[in-house]
Parts: C-alpha cells; sequence; structure tokens
C-alpha cells in the first residue's frame, strides 16, 4: 500500500533554473544520464561538465548523487537538459556571496590572461584579478606577457573586492591575500618567538640604519648597531640581500607588533674573551686609533681598544700625545692593566720599549 501511495503521490515538476539532485544511471559517450525523481531521467552532455577534472570525470560511477541545473525541463523534445557547470557555478555565487560578506580568502585556478590582469576560475565561476592587485611581477622572470602565461593553470589564493551576480562580475585581489596572510603570519610568529631564540631567516631589505629579515611571515629588524660588536659603517659590509642568515631575537614587542634582531649577539663578546686571551705583562702589536690631551687609544684586535695614558708614552716629559705618536701607527706595547668588567685595558708604550731594549 506504501507503494502504491508513493507512485500516486503528484509529480513535483522542475523548471528551468532550479537545482535538483539525482542518481548517476549511466555514463557514455553522450554524457551522463541523471534520475531526478519520479522515473523523470535528464542528460547531462559532456559540453555541460568541462568544470569537473579528468579525476573527478573518471572517477563518477553508476549510483553516485550529483547537483545539476536544469536548462531544460523534460518534455516533448525529450529529457531534461541539465548543466554540472552551472550547478556549481550557481552555488558557487553563494559561497562567494559568503567569502565576501565574512572577509574570508578563496583559492582558485588561473584559466587565462590578458593585458589587464588574469582571468581565474573560483568555485565555478569566472572572476578577474586586475594587474594591479596580482602579487608583484618579477622583472628578471621577463616581460609581462609571459609572466602571466606563466602563471596559467596555477592555484592562487585571493581576496574577494567585488560580487555581482547580476552583472556576472567577480573582482580579486591577490595582493591583498598576501598582505592578510602575511597578518596572520606575523601574529602567530609573534606568538610563538621567544627572546634569545636563534631563528633562520632571509636579508629581504638594507636600509641606512639596519637589516630586515623575514622570519617566515613576519620581518625583524637587526639595528646597525647590532650587526656586529665592532663599528659598522654600512650594513652591506656585513649582509647581502637575499642571504639566508641565523639571527637572535633580542625583543618581541607584542603590542606595536616589532621583532628587534641581533646579528653580534650570536657570538661571545670580545671582551668577556679578553681575559682568556691576553695577560698583564704581555708585548701585544696595535694600532693607534684616536689622540687625547691626556692618551693615546690603540685597538689591539676588533672591537678591543685600551688607553696609552700620556704618561707611558715616553720617559720624558711631554705636553700631548702627538709628539710622539700618531692615529694610524702600528706599535708595540705592554697591557698592564685588564679590566674586563668595565671594558677597560691599560697600555704602555715606552714599558714595552724596555721590555725589547729599544730607546724611547
Amino acid at each position: 500500500m506504501a507503494e502504491l501511495l508513493k507512485d500516486s503521490e503528484p509529480l513535483k515538476s522542475v523548471k528551468r533554473g532550479d537545482i535538483v539532485s539525482g542518481e548517476v544511471m549511466r555514463i557514455d559517450d553522450e554524457g551522463v544520464l541523471v534520475n531526478i525523481g519520479h522515473k523523470s531521467d535528464g542528460i547531462i552532455p559532456p559540453r555541460e561538465m568541462r568544470s569537473l577534472t579528468p579525476e573527478a570525470m573518471n572517477g563518477m560511477k553508476r549510483g553516485d548523487t550529483v547537483y545539476a541545473y536544469v536548462i531544460r525541463p523534460d518534455g516533448d523534445e525529450g529529457p531534461a537538459m541539465l548543466s554540472l557547470d552551472r550547478a556549481r557555478s550557481e552555488q558557487g555565487w553563494v559561497v562567494l556571496q559568503k567569502a565576501l560578506d565574512n572577509n574570508l580568502l578563496v583559492d582558485g585556478v588561473i584559466t587565462g590572461y590578458n593585458k589587464g590582469g588574469v582571468v581565474v576560475d573560483v568555485e565555478g565561476v569566472q572572476g578577474f584579478i586586475p594587474l594591479s592587485q596580482l602579487a608583484p611581477i618579477d622583472r628578471n622572470a621577463g616581460d609581462q606577457d609571459q609572466v602571466l602565461a606563466q602563471r596559467v593553470g596555477q592555484r592562487v589564493k585571493a581576496q574577494l573586492l567585488e560580487v555581482n551576480r547580476r552583472r556576472n562580475r567577480v573582482i580579486l585581489s591577490e595582493r591583498q591575500a598576501l598582505a592578510q596572510k602575511r597578518e596572520m603570519d606575523k601574529a602567530r610568529l609573534l606568538e610563538e618567538l621567544q627572546e634569545g631564540q636563534t631563528r633562520r631567516g632571509r636579508v629581504s631589505g638594507i636600509s641606512s640604519f639596519g637589516v630586515f629579515v623575514d622570519l617566515g611571515g613576519a620581518d625583524g629588524l637587526i639595528h646597525i648597531s647590532e650587526l656586529a660588536w665592532t663599528q659598522v659603517n654600512s650594513p652591506e659590509e656585513v649582509v647581502k640581500p637575499g642571504a639566508d642568515i641565523d639571527v637572535y631575537v633580542l625583543k618581541v614587542d607584542k603590542e606595536n607588533k616589532k621583532i628587534a634582531l641581533s646579528l653580534r649577539r650570536l657570538v661571545p663578546e670580545p671582551w668577556t674573551m679578553v681575559p682568556q686571551r691576553y695577560e698583564v705583562g704581555q708585548v701585544v702589536s696595535a694600532v693607534v686609533t684616536k689622540l687625547t690631551n691626556f692618551g693615546a687609544f690603540a685597538r689591539i684586535e676588533d672591537s678591543i681598544e685600551g688607553l696609552i695614558h700620556i704618561s707611558e708614552l715616553s720617559d720624558r716629559i711631554i705636553q700631548h700625545p702627538k709628539e710622539v705618536v700618531n692615529v694610524g701607527d702600528q706599535l708595540q706595547l705592554k697591557i698592564i692593566k685588564i679590566e674586563p668588567e668595565r671594558k677597560r685595558l691599560g697600555l704602555s708604550l715606552k714599558q714595552a720599549q724596555e721590555t725589547w731594549g729599544i730607546e724611547p
């Protein structure tokens, strides 16, 4: 009785523009035959299944459920004419509108290009990314047409700028998607970074005041004072653009979203090694770097400088160090005092000369 009642239920007619579900009954060269209910069949011709990938098409089998758009209801002309492509497109408009309303990124495939930008298939809907909204083009990769041609077939993540079903218009931005992703990556990185860590990064920019390093989604800054223990006149003396380097995480400012990095902190501060490398009474080679009224400063290595007090320059009485030495002079000096905690080193020219038996 239930079956009889079911068979006697009024037939639910379908009309053009409906989205219907049906069961795959047959697949052949003419297309896919689908039962859309009440013994009513529809045919999906090959030209209406172009959005399916070869893998999806080969994987379709009898008994599968598919959703299709009604191009023409069944009638005297034969079974209903259906379209998988249009069904996907109609559903895609709903998905795109929701993505736009919720500021969500969408995935698409670049299917073509012109002088204004690239054409993208996104959720079965044809969209467009203007040239100004594409990721920056590498000018070394060829001219604009060559670069765009190489991108055909690539998957792309984009931000929706406009969805207009009535005008059949979808405009997207790859640049904004990259910027949004970078902000998300930066927020994640700021949460996981710890001061004192050593991280690997790539030099993304160099300025007069320091070096920017991409840590994987966010840039940190190595101030020029943190590039080396010695004085650095230009950051290019230490690093080159695009180089992969290890950096020390100096400070993470989550509130202002800033990351301070250091290169010099990866090696011991030179003054901490002075007691192991030098001792009082040792004679060392040094270069005079500066003259003052009370003495001369001389560098023995990198950033290690000591003072030759005016009384230690000569046995005779002098009024100014320039009477004995000049900036740039290479001298043999005796170490007479080591104070690493105060970063002080006492040197003597006259005692070194006495050691070597040289007349001052």
